[in-house]
């Protein structure tokens, strides 16, 4: 692709759509002096849209493969491929002048600062790019479902249909085929104007505070850091593992992301986590026990036999110390009949004030409140005088009446 590659773009189509501008062919850029003509160019705006192509079914980190950036007057593909310095692209994204907008920005944030960081190594913290407006949350606070897609919105919102058929495509290739640049420019071309309608929508409604919080909570580093000993946080159904059974999980969930990391190979490909699961069910003691866990190659089981064995048995020996589950134990019928209630009440309310229920809270939210008392996502910010406050006091009230 010749670096002054331009690729077509089409906002003045006539779309019936509010707050439509047209804008310049989306610029190619391909090096250094490329990016920081760019990035001038970009740098007026006092917002930005951002989105990311990505590959990682083969690598544990994600191949940054393309940045979309555009403002209501300029809109660029960046290549990281063949920038050999994106240092001017990390400061440009550091700048807390300027808003984001993404639409489900969580993925790309992810993937961005992860790519920010390693490229600087060196750096204890770095910050994540903000603040954040993120259009899907947005749409959700104005009644749409919590996972609404970004081409429903442009349908909905801009009355305009986006073509499909490239969602799997490999966008480590070079060239990218026209279809390809279209696809990735339309991914920020009308999160423009989609950004102004959704922003004058929850203005008129009073809820740009809200989704200010939601975006401030994006901006933790915590959530894109890659901690081998937090690992098993991303592994499901661990409430109501014994003690010794969710030491285990623990230990071999680190052992996992600490090999994938040096590895940079996906964490399934070393260990799945139904083989991690049945591990930890059947807590094998010998490697004639360890052969019957399920989906374990017999190369792995030659190499990590024993390795696998001295883990259980740490895991074994550290249960007595384990921090007990939220979910202990089987809830008692008078605790899931009060979830129940209280999820009513948030679907009652969600119905009432138009936001999509799973933004006040989500069931896992109500059973925490529940079985162990753990509410400060529910009454911090925004949510808590909505729905918060009331939620505490039902479960207090229920709680009070079964207790006497």
């Amino acid at each position: 692709i010749a670096m002054s590659m331009k690729v077509c773009s089409n906002l003045n189509m006539g779309i019936p759509g509010p707050i439509v501008h047209a804008m310049p062919p989306a610029l190619w850029i391909a090096n250094t002096d490329e990016l920081n003509t760019a990035l001038s160019a970009l740098s007026g705006s006092d917002f930005v849209a951002i989105d990311t192509e990505f590959m990682r079914e083969r690598t544990y980190y994600a191949t940054l493969c393309l940045v979309q950036i555009a403002t209501r007057d300029a809109c660029v593909l960046i290549d990281p491929l063949a920038v050999t310095d994106l240092q001017p692209l990390w400061n440009f994204l550091a700048d807390r002048s300027r808003l984001k907008v993404l639409h489900s920005a969580r993925q790309d944030l992810e993937v961005l600062w992860q790519a920010m960081s390693r490229a600087a190594p060196d750096t204890p913290t770095l910050p994540v790019p903000g603040p954040i407006f993120d259009t899907q949350i947005a749409a959700a606070l104005l009644g749409y479902p919590a996972q609404v897609g970004y081409a429903t919105l442009v349908t909905e919102r801009l009355s305009h249909t986006l073509p499909k058929g490239q969602t799997r495509t490999d966008w480590t290739r070079r060239p990218l085929t026209p279809e390809q640049l279209e696809y990735a420019t339309d991914d920020v071309r009308y999160l423009v104007p989609l950004y102004e309608d959704l922003r004058a929508a929850l203005d008129a409604q009073g809820r740009l505070s809200w989704l200010a919080e939601e975006g401030l909570e994006m901006e933790d580093p915590g959530l894109y850091r890659i901690e081998p000993a937090e690992a098993w946080r991303r592994l499901k159904g661990l409430d109501r593992l014994l003690p010794h059974q969710r030491a285990t999980a623990k230990l071999l969930a680190a052992w996992r992301e600490s090999r994938a990391m040096a590895k940079d190979k996906p964490r399934g490909w070393i260990l799945s986590d139904e083989s991690l699961r049945d591990m930890v069910e059947r807590m094998p003691r010998n490697a004639e026990d360890l052969q019957s866990v399920r989906g374990l190659s017999a190369n792995f089981l030659r190499k990590r036999t024993e390795e696998m064995l001295t883990i259980i048995a740490h895991g074994t020996s550290s249960g007595p110390r384990e921090t007990p589950s939220v979910l202990s134990g089987r809830p008692e019928p008078e605790q899931t009949a009060l979830v129940n209630r209280l999820m009513a009440a948030v679907r009652d309310e969600a119905a009432r004030s138009r936001i999509a229920p799973e933004l006040l809270a989500t069931r896992r939210d109500l059973e925490q409140l529940v079985f162990a008392g753990r509410s400060d996502h529910l009454v911090n910010g925004w949510r808590g005088a909505v729905i918060g406050e009331r939620l505490l006091a039902l479960a207090a009230e229920a709680q009070s009446a079964t207790a006497g």
